[in-house]
């Protein structure tokens, strides 16, 4: 992933938020080491793929997204300061190259062309605040179904509120890492997930009602 890449001379950071180790795996990849990027990608590669599959709906495209993402990676690391971990500086580029891809979509008319399809079920189950527990057959087939009705809800959000509600829901991200992540205040982000919430409820109505 690393080969081939150009990097600037790295400069003195102050680690503020960040763990010995991290701090450490960063300075070598700085330093061009191999292994150290290698192991970087390895740590967050699924994590990478995962949101982009879940914010764009394609898997193909997700693939391409994740080299996209962790060249950007390695080309920003000068800039990274430590005020927040790794995972989170990543999340807000995954985030920041996914909103510039489906603007590209949206150019070319292809912006309601996707499906959320690899949604994990505990994915969905935290999006639609339901568990399934101690399922039988049909309790599968209801919980496929509605996993469907929850895939379409989402679709049917704008870029923002999907991304609120897949960081907080499904990545776990605190409120405040949320923020870091999207350049927001905490306070901001607590509203803007209330919204996202309240959208989502209404398009899943909606889509009951459509049925």
């Amino acid at each position: 992933m690393a080969e081939g890449l150009s990097v600037k001379p790295f400069r003195a950071i102050t680690w503020t938020d960040v763990a010995g180790r991290e701090a450490a795996l960063i300075q070598r990849c700085a330093a061009h080491d191999e292994d150290a990027c290698a192991e970087l990608v390895s740590e967050h590669q699924r994590m990478v793929y995962q949101l982009s599959l879940n914010l764009l709906g394609d898997h193909n495209e997700a693939l391409d997204l994740s080299q996209e993402v962790f060249l950007r990676v390695f080309r920003m690391l000068p800039r990274f300061r430590g005020q927040s971990t790794l995972r989170t500086w990543i999340y807000r580029i995954v985030v920041n190259q996914c909103r510039n891809r489906q603007r590209w979509w949206r150019r070319r008319r292809r912006d309601r062309s996707f499906g959320l399809e690899d949604l994990t079920p505990a994915d969905e189950a935290r999006l639609s605040t339901r568990e399934a527990d101690g399922e039988g057959p049909y309790e599968r087939i209801e919980r496929s179904e509605r996993a469907g009705r929850v895939q379409d809800a989402l679709l049917r959000l704008s870029f923002d509120h999907r991304a609120i509600l897949l960081l907080r829901e499904v990545e776990g991200l605190s409120c405040e890492e949320v923020g870091r992540t999207l350049g927001l205040p905490e306070g901001t982000v607590k509203s803007r997930l209330s919204r996202a919430r309240e959208a989502l409820r209404r398009s899943l109505l909606d889509g009951e009602g459509a049925r």
